[in-house]
């Protein structure tokens, strides 16, 4: 498989990493593309020419397959996509979540909440009392802590 990401940019910035990619003869001064990130490795900076731009790496909340066709009709998946790298303008916010909320088209908007089961909140504890519990059981034991209850 290869190794595969989705950058998401400006609309500015867009045109800009096109004319870059199309033209031969484009100014000197957009030739420069560069990504570095910073130490947690989801906060960044987007360079291309002379301008700098905030980034962040995002989980995507669902992964979204990649595929390729040298022959317009066989399709070869190469590869699985989680993340996302998304560059902003100055002026934009930094999302404090590490996690993308909505996916990439319109119909994935809050993807998370609508179609997905939250998660249920469960005491470790009791977690590791079941646990310790069924493999009582399992090896032909009794379980321990046991309320009865006889109702007539």
């Amino acid at each position: 498989m290869e190794e595969q990401f989705i950058l998401r940019v400006p609309p500015a910035v867009a045109e800009r990493i096109e004319r870059l990619l199309n033209d031969s003869s484009s100014s000197s001064e957009d030739k420069n593309l560069d990504m570095v990130f910073s130490e947690d490795g989801r906060t960044g900076t987007f360079v291309i020419g002379d301008d700098r731009f905030s980034a962040s790496l995002l989980d995507l909340p669902t992964v979204i397959e990649s595929y390729k066709t040298y022959d317009d009709n066989v399709l070869i998946k190469t590869a699985d996509i989680g993340q996302m790298i998304m560059v902003r303008e100055e002026d934009d916010g930094v999302p404090e979540e590490v996690e993308h909320r909505h996916g990439l088209t319109p119909p994935m908007r809050d993807a998370r909440r609508r179609r997905f089961r939250r998660e249920p909140d469960l005491n470790p504890e009791v977690v590791r009392r079941v646990e310790k519990d069924l493999q009582n059981i399992m090896a032909g034991g009794m379980a321990e802590n046991i309320d009865i209850l006889i109702s007539c």
